[in-house]
C-alpha cells in the first residue's frame, strides 16, 4: 500500500501564488503516476493535472494550464503543485493521488488518496 498526504495548503489572495506538496510513503515503487484533483463545496472532484512518475511527464486541466505546475523530487518521494495566478474559483480542497497502472486524467483509475488539503483565494 502506498500512503499519501499533502501539505501547503492555506489563504492567498487572487493573483498569488501557493505551492502544495505531495509526500508518499510505502510501498512507492509500485505508483506508475501521481495526479493532482481539486473539490470545492457542491461540485465533483476535477482533474487538475496528472505526473507519469518515470519520465516527469505531466498534463493539465484546461481550467489550470499555464498557471499550474506539477514536479517532482525523486529523492524525497514527493509531488508538487506550484499554483500561480490563482483565481477564486481554484478554491477547493485539493488532493493527490496515486495510480499503479494508469497516467489519467479519471479518479476512477486511481487507487490512492490523500487526506487533501485546504486553498482558499481572496477576491
Amino acid at each position: 500500500q502506498v500512503q499519501l498526504v499533502e501539505s501547503g495548503g492555506g489563504l492567498v489572495q487572487a493573483g498569488g501564488s501557493l505551492r502544495l506538496s505531495c509526500a508518499a510513503s510505502g510501498r512507492t515503487f509500485s505508483v506508475y503516476a501521481m495526479g493532482w484533483f481539486r473539490q470545492a463545496p457542491g461540485k465533483e472532484r476535477e482533474f487538475v493535472g496528472a505526473i507519469r512518475w518515470n519520465d516527469v511527464s505531466t498534463y493539465y486541466s484546461d481550467s489550470v494550464k499555464g498557471r499550474f505546475t506539477i514536479s517532482r523530487d525523486n529523492a524525497k518521494n514527493t509531488m508538487y503543485l506550484q499554483m500561480n495566478s490563482l483565481k477564486p474559483e481554484d478554491a477547493a480542497v485539493y488532493y493527490c493521488a496515486g495510480s499503479r497502472t494508469y497516467y489519467s486524467r479519471a479518479a476512477s483509475q486511481y487507487g490512492y488518496w490523500g487526506q487533501g488539503t485546504q486553498v482558499t483565494v481572496s477576491s
